[in-house]
Protein backbone atom coordinates (compact mmCIF):
# COMPACT_ATOMS: atom_id res chain seq x y z
CA UNK A 1 0.00 0.00 0.00
CA UNK A 2 1.06 3.60 -0.57
CA UNK A 3 1.87 5.47 2.62
CA UNK A 4 -1.12 7.75 2.19
CA UNK A 5 -3.48 4.74 1.96
CA UNK A 6 -2.21 2.75 4.93
CA UNK A 7 -4.53 2.72 7.92
CA UNK A 8 -2.79 4.42 10.81
CA UNK A 9 -3.46 3.68 14.44
CA UNK A 10 -3.14 6.11 17.31
CA UNK A 11 -2.36 5.74 20.98
CA UNK A 12 -0.90 8.09 23.55
CA UNK A 13 2.81 7.63 24.22
CA UNK A 14 4.09 6.54 27.61
CA UNK A 15 6.09 9.76 27.90
CA UNK A 16 3.26 12.08 26.83
CA UNK A 17 3.25 15.53 28.41
CA UNK A 18 0.46 16.23 30.91
CA UNK A 19 -1.93 18.41 28.91
CA UNK A 20 -3.06 20.17 32.08
CA UNK A 21 0.38 21.77 32.27
CA UNK A 22 0.40 23.19 28.72
CA UNK A 23 -0.53 26.92 28.64
CA UNK A 24 -3.45 28.16 26.56
CA UNK A 25 -4.38 31.52 25.05
CA UNK A 26 -7.85 33.04 25.39
CA UNK A 27 -9.31 34.58 22.22
CA UNK A 28 -11.73 37.51 22.15
CA UNK A 29 -14.57 35.00 21.69
CA UNK A 30 -13.72 33.37 25.03
CA UNK A 31 -12.44 30.22 23.33
CA UNK A 32 -8.96 28.96 24.17
CA UNK A 33 -6.18 27.66 21.96
CA UNK A 34 -2.97 25.81 22.93
CA UNK A 35 -0.07 28.25 23.28
CA UNK A 36 2.19 25.99 21.23
CA UNK A 37 1.34 24.54 17.84
CA UNK A 38 3.02 22.49 15.16
CA UNK A 39 3.48 24.10 11.74
CA UNK A 40 2.94 21.76 8.80
CA UNK A 41 4.77 23.69 6.10
CA UNK A 42 6.96 20.92 4.73
CA UNK A 43 9.44 23.11 2.83
CA UNK A 44 11.29 21.27 0.08
CA UNK A 45 13.13 18.99 2.47
CA UNK A 46 10.42 16.62 3.69
CA UNK A 47 7.70 14.62 1.98
CA UNK A 48 4.03 15.01 2.69
CA UNK A 49 4.05 11.52 4.15
CA UNK A 50 6.75 12.51 6.64
CA UNK A 51 4.80 15.60 7.64
CA UNK A 52 1.58 13.61 8.12
CA UNK A 53 3.36 10.92 10.16
CA UNK A 54 4.77 13.63 12.42
CA UNK A 55 1.23 14.87 13.14
CA UNK A 56 0.29 11.44 14.43
CA UNK A 57 3.39 11.13 16.57
CA UNK A 58 3.16 14.69 17.88
CA UNK A 59 -0.42 14.09 18.98
CA UNK A 60 0.72 10.97 20.83
CA UNK A 61 3.05 13.03 23.04
CA UNK A 62 0.53 15.79 23.73
CA UNK A 63 0.30 18.24 20.81
CA UNK A 64 -3.23 19.42 20.12
CA UNK A 65 -2.61 22.46 17.89
CA UNK A 66 -1.79 21.95 14.20
CA UNK A 67 -1.29 24.67 11.59
CA UNK A 68 -2.11 23.62 8.01
CA UNK A 69 -2.67 25.20 4.59
CA UNK A 70 -3.61 23.86 1.15
CA UNK A 71 -0.59 25.52 -0.47
CA UNK A 72 1.66 23.24 1.60
CA UNK A 73 0.41 20.37 -0.55
CA UNK A 74 -0.10 17.89 2.29
CA UNK A 75 -3.57 18.43 3.76
CA UNK A 76 -4.91 15.32 1.99
CA UNK A 77 -2.26 13.27 3.80
CA UNK A 78 -2.61 14.98 7.17
CA UNK A 79 -6.32 14.16 7.03
CA UNK A 80 -5.51 10.47 7.49
CA UNK A 81 -3.59 11.35 10.65
CA UNK A 82 -6.48 13.41 12.03
CA UNK A 83 -8.90 10.57 11.34
CA UNK A 84 -6.64 8.16 13.21
CA UNK A 85 -6.27 10.57 16.14
CA UNK A 86 -10.04 10.98 16.44
CA UNK A 87 -10.69 7.27 16.03
CA UNK A 88 -8.06 6.68 18.70
CA UNK A 89 -10.15 8.45 21.31
CA UNK A 90 -9.10 12.12 21.15
CA UNK A 91 -12.12 14.41 21.17
CA UNK A 92 -12.48 16.82 18.26
CA UNK A 93 -13.04 19.59 20.81
CA UNK A 94 -9.58 18.92 22.21
CA UNK A 95 -7.88 19.60 18.87
CA UNK A 96 -7.12 23.01 17.42
CA UNK A 97 -6.75 22.90 13.63
CA UNK A 98 -5.95 25.92 11.48
CA UNK A 99 -6.00 26.20 7.71
CA UNK A 100 -5.81 29.11 5.28
CA UNK A 101 -7.18 30.40 2.01
CA UNK A 102 -4.47 30.81 -0.61
CA UNK A 103 -3.93 33.89 -2.75
CA UNK A 104 -5.60 32.54 -5.88
CA UNK A 105 -8.88 31.94 -3.99
CA UNK A 106 -9.69 35.49 -2.88
CA UNK A 107 -12.48 35.87 -5.44
CA UNK A 108 -16.22 35.82 -4.81
CA UNK A 109 -17.24 32.27 -3.84
CA UNK A 110 -13.69 30.94 -3.96
CA UNK A 111 -13.03 31.33 -0.22
CA UNK A 112 -15.92 29.07 0.74
CA UNK A 113 -15.00 26.48 -1.89
CA UNK A 114 -11.40 26.50 -0.71
CA UNK A 115 -12.43 25.97 2.90
CA UNK A 116 -14.75 23.14 1.96
CA UNK A 117 -11.90 21.44 0.08
CA UNK A 118 -9.60 21.77 3.09
CA UNK A 119 -12.28 20.22 5.29
CA UNK A 120 -12.60 17.28 2.91
CA UNK A 121 -8.84 16.83 2.72
CA UNK A 122 -8.35 17.14 6.48
CA UNK A 123 -11.37 14.87 7.11
CA UNK A 124 -12.91 17.33 9.55
CA UNK A 125 -16.37 18.86 9.97
CA UNK A 126 -15.07 22.30 10.95
CA UNK A 127 -11.88 24.28 11.43
CA UNK A 128 -11.00 26.07 14.62
CA UNK A 129 -9.27 28.89 12.74
CA UNK A 130 -9.22 29.92 9.09
CA UNK A 131 -6.78 32.59 7.92
CA UNK A 132 -6.29 34.70 4.82
CA UNK A 133 -2.78 33.42 4.07
CA UNK A 134 -1.49 36.65 2.47
CA UNK A 135 -3.29 39.96 1.97
CA UNK A 136 -2.25 39.96 -1.72
CA UNK A 137 -4.23 38.07 -4.39
CA UNK A 138 -1.00 37.09 -6.13
CA UNK A 139 -0.27 33.44 -6.85
CA UNK A 140 3.05 31.90 -7.79
CA UNK A 141 4.15 28.46 -9.05
CA UNK A 142 5.17 25.90 -6.39
CA UNK A 143 8.90 25.91 -5.77
CA UNK A 144 9.55 29.07 -7.79
CA UNK A 145 12.51 31.31 -6.97
CA UNK A 146 12.27 34.84 -5.60
CA UNK A 147 12.40 36.37 -9.09
CA UNK A 148 9.13 34.76 -10.16
CA UNK A 149 6.28 37.20 -10.76
CA UNK A 150 2.62 36.64 -11.54
CA UNK A 151 1.43 38.32 -14.74
CA UNK A 152 -1.78 39.14 -12.85
CA UNK A 153 -0.08 40.50 -9.71
CA UNK A 154 -2.15 43.13 -7.92
CA UNK A 155 -1.56 45.41 -4.92
CA UNK A 156 -3.52 45.18 -1.70
CA UNK A 157 -6.76 47.14 -2.06
CA UNK A 158 -8.81 47.30 1.12
CA UNK A 159 -12.23 47.13 -0.56
CA UNK A 160 -11.17 44.04 -2.48
CA UNK A 161 -9.80 42.47 0.67
CA UNK A 162 -13.10 43.09 2.44
CA UNK A 163 -14.85 41.12 -0.30
CA UNK A 164 -12.65 38.23 0.75
CA UNK A 165 -13.28 38.95 4.43
CA UNK A 166 -17.08 38.89 3.96
CA UNK A 167 -16.70 35.33 2.70
CA UNK A 168 -14.58 34.51 5.74
CA UNK A 169 -17.40 35.82 7.94
CA UNK A 170 -19.87 33.67 6.01
CA UNK A 171 -17.80 30.61 6.90
CA UNK A 172 -18.36 31.40 10.58
CA UNK A 173 -22.08 31.93 9.96
CA UNK A 174 -22.27 28.52 8.28
CA UNK A 175 -20.42 26.77 11.10
CA UNK A 176 -17.58 25.65 8.85
CA UNK A 177 -15.03 27.54 10.94
CA UNK A 178 -15.07 28.73 14.55
CA UNK A 179 -12.71 31.70 14.17
CA UNK A 180 -11.21 33.73 11.32
CA UNK A 181 -8.01 35.71 11.14
CA UNK A 182 -5.33 37.35 9.08
CA UNK A 183 -1.75 36.43 8.24
CA UNK A 184 1.23 38.48 7.08
CA UNK A 185 -0.85 41.58 7.70
CA UNK A 186 0.52 44.94 8.84
CA UNK A 187 -0.87 47.52 11.27
CA UNK A 188 -2.39 49.86 8.64
CA UNK A 189 -4.11 46.94 6.92
CA UNK A 190 -5.37 45.56 10.23
CA UNK A 191 -6.73 48.95 11.28
CA UNK A 192 -9.02 49.05 8.26
CA UNK A 193 -10.17 45.45 8.73
CA UNK A 194 -11.01 46.18 12.37
CA UNK A 195 -12.92 49.28 11.27
CA UNK A 196 -15.05 47.49 8.69
CA UNK A 197 -15.32 43.87 9.82
CA UNK A 198 -18.52 42.42 11.21
CA UNK A 199 -16.47 39.59 12.77
CA UNK A 200 -13.05 40.82 13.80
CA UNK A 201 -9.88 38.73 13.41
CA UNK A 202 -9.19 36.38 16.29
CA UNK A 203 -5.53 35.95 15.35
CA UNK A 204 -2.84 37.42 13.13
CA UNK A 205 -0.17 34.97 12.03
CA UNK A 206 3.20 36.58 11.38
CA UNK A 207 6.92 35.97 11.42
CA UNK A 208 8.18 36.17 15.01
CA UNK A 209 11.55 35.08 16.42
CA UNK A 210 14.28 36.64 18.59
CA UNK A 211 15.97 38.35 15.61
CA UNK A 212 12.61 39.59 14.27
CA UNK A 213 10.32 40.75 17.07
CA UNK A 214 8.27 43.61 15.40
CA UNK A 215 7.38 45.24 18.72
CA UNK A 216 4.84 47.71 17.32
CA UNK A 217 2.83 45.06 15.45
CA UNK A 218 3.09 42.65 18.38
CA UNK A 219 1.81 45.30 20.78
CA UNK A 220 -0.96 46.39 18.41
CA UNK A 221 -2.36 42.87 18.12
CA UNK A 222 -2.45 42.50 21.90
CA UNK A 223 -4.15 45.87 22.34
CA UNK A 224 -6.82 44.86 19.83
CA UNK A 225 -7.46 41.48 21.45
CA UNK A 226 -5.89 39.64 18.49
CA UNK A 227 -3.69 36.68 19.40
CA UNK A 228 -0.32 36.79 17.59
CA UNK A 229 0.71 33.44 16.11
CA UNK A 230 4.40 33.28 15.26
CA UNK A 231 5.87 31.30 12.41
CA UNK A 232 9.64 30.77 12.01
CA UNK A 233 9.93 30.85 15.83
CA UNK A 234 13.52 29.58 15.85
CA UNK A 235 14.56 31.34 12.65
CA UNK A 236 13.37 28.63 10.23
CA UNK A 237 16.64 26.75 9.64
CA UNK A 238 14.80 24.39 7.25
CA UNK A 239 13.25 27.11 5.09
CA UNK A 240 13.71 26.67 1.33
CA UNK A 241 16.96 27.91 -0.17
CA UNK A 242 15.00 30.37 -2.30
CA UNK A 243 13.99 32.21 0.89
CA UNK A 244 17.59 32.73 2.04
CA UNK A 245 19.54 35.92 1.49
CA UNK A 246 23.07 36.97 2.37
CA UNK A 247 21.90 39.36 5.09
CA UNK A 248 19.92 36.75 7.04
CA UNK A 249 21.03 36.14 10.62
CA UNK A 250 20.79 32.90 12.61
CA UNK A 251 18.86 33.09 15.87
CA UNK A 252 20.09 29.79 17.28
CA UNK A 253 23.70 30.95 16.93
CA UNK A 254 23.18 34.22 18.80
CA UNK A 255 25.44 34.33 21.89
CA UNK A 256 22.53 35.32 24.12
CA UNK A 257 20.44 32.35 23.01
CA UNK A 258 23.40 29.97 23.23
CA UNK A 259 24.29 31.16 26.75
CA UNK A 260 20.75 30.56 28.02
CA UNK A 261 20.63 27.17 26.30
CA UNK A 262 23.79 26.13 28.15
CA UNK A 263 22.28 27.17 31.49
CA UNK A 264 19.18 25.09 30.85
CA UNK A 265 21.06 22.26 29.11
CA UNK A 266 18.75 22.43 26.10
CA UNK A 267 19.11 23.14 22.39
CA UNK A 268 19.12 26.84 21.42
CA UNK A 269 15.88 26.37 19.50
CA UNK A 270 14.16 25.37 22.73
CA UNK A 271 15.13 28.74 24.22
CA UNK A 272 13.45 30.49 21.29
CA UNK A 273 10.25 28.53 21.89
CA UNK A 274 10.28 29.27 25.62
CA UNK A 275 10.81 32.98 24.95
CA UNK A 276 7.95 33.06 22.44
CA UNK A 277 5.41 31.49 24.80
CA UNK A 278 6.50 33.62 27.76
CA UNK A 279 6.31 36.75 25.60
CA UNK A 280 2.67 36.03 24.84
CA UNK A 281 2.69 34.74 21.27
CA UNK A 282 1.78 31.28 19.97
CA UNK A 283 4.80 29.74 18.22
CA UNK A 284 4.18 27.12 15.54
CA UNK A 285 7.59 25.52 14.91
CA UNK A 286 7.98 23.10 12.02
CA UNK A 287 9.62 19.77 12.78
CA UNK A 288 9.18 16.11 11.92
CA UNK A 289 11.60 14.54 14.39
CA UNK A 290 10.14 13.24 17.63
CA UNK A 291 12.97 14.53 19.81
CA UNK A 292 12.46 18.06 18.52
CA UNK A 293 8.75 18.38 19.05
CA UNK A 294 8.94 16.63 22.42
CA UNK A 295 11.61 19.08 23.59
CA UNK A 296 9.54 22.04 22.35
CA UNK A 297 6.46 20.89 24.24
CA UNK A 298 8.44 20.21 27.39
CA UNK A 299 10.03 23.64 27.06
CA UNK A 300 6.75 25.44 27.67
CA UNK A 301 5.84 23.54 30.83
CA UNK A 302 9.08 23.79 32.84
CA UNK A 303 12.09 25.99 33.69
CA UNK A 304 10.81 29.45 32.68
CA UNK A 305 13.31 32.03 31.52
CA UNK A 306 14.25 34.65 34.08
CA UNK A 307 13.16 38.26 33.74
CA UNK A 308 16.76 39.14 32.93
CA UNK A 309 16.90 36.53 30.19
CA UNK A 310 13.66 37.83 28.70
CA UNK A 311 15.17 41.33 28.71
CA UNK A 312 18.40 40.06 27.17
CA UNK A 313 16.49 38.41 24.32
CA UNK A 314 14.39 41.53 23.75
CA UNK A 315 17.67 43.40 23.18
CA UNK A 316 18.87 41.13 20.34
CA UNK A 317 16.08 42.05 17.90
CA UNK A 318 17.79 42.71 14.54
CA UNK A 319 14.66 43.38 12.47
CA UNK A 320 15.79 40.46 10.30
CA UNK A 321 12.75 39.37 8.31
CA UNK A 322 13.43 35.95 6.78
CA UNK A 323 10.23 35.45 4.76
CA UNK A 324 10.29 38.61 2.69
CA UNK A 325 7.56 37.75 0.17
CA UNK A 326 9.44 38.91 -2.92
CA UNK A 327 7.17 36.89 -5.23
CA UNK A 328 4.14 38.99 -4.24
CA UNK A 329 5.29 42.42 -5.43
CA UNK A 330 3.07 43.88 -8.12
CA UNK A 331 5.29 46.38 -10.00
CA UNK A 332 8.51 45.91 -11.94
CA UNK A 333 11.53 47.02 -9.98
CA UNK A 334 9.58 47.16 -6.75
CA UNK A 335 11.22 46.41 -3.39
CA UNK A 336 9.83 43.65 -1.20
CA UNK A 337 9.73 46.17 1.67
CA UNK A 338 6.66 47.71 0.01
CA UNK A 339 4.70 44.59 0.96
CA UNK A 340 5.13 45.49 4.61
CA UNK A 341 4.00 49.16 4.51
CA UNK A 342 7.28 50.63 5.82
CA UNK A 343 5.94 54.22 5.96
CA UNK A 344 3.08 53.28 8.30
CA UNK A 345 0.52 53.60 5.52
CA UNK A 346 -0.60 50.98 3.01
CA UNK A 347 1.80 51.17 0.08
CA UNK A 348 -0.18 52.77 -2.79
CA UNK A 349 -0.83 50.84 -6.00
Amino acid sequence: MAASQEKSTFRMAADAIDLATVPWRTLWTGSTMPALGLGRFGTDRFTGEQVAAAVLEAASVGYRHFDCAPVYGNEHLIGHSFRAILEGGISREDLWVTSKVWNDKHGEGDVIASCEQSLRDLQLDYLDLYLVHWPFPNDHPPGCDIHSRSMDAKPHVHDNFMTTWRQMEALVDRGLVRHIGTSNTTIPKLRLVLRDARIKPACNQMELHPHFQPPALFQFTHEQGIVPIGYCPIGSPNRPDRDRTATDTVDVEDPVIVHIAKRLDVAPGVVCIKWAVQRGQVPIPFCVKRAQFVSSLRAVVADPLTNQEMSDIAAIDRNCRLIKGQVFVWRDGQSWEDLWDPTGDITPP
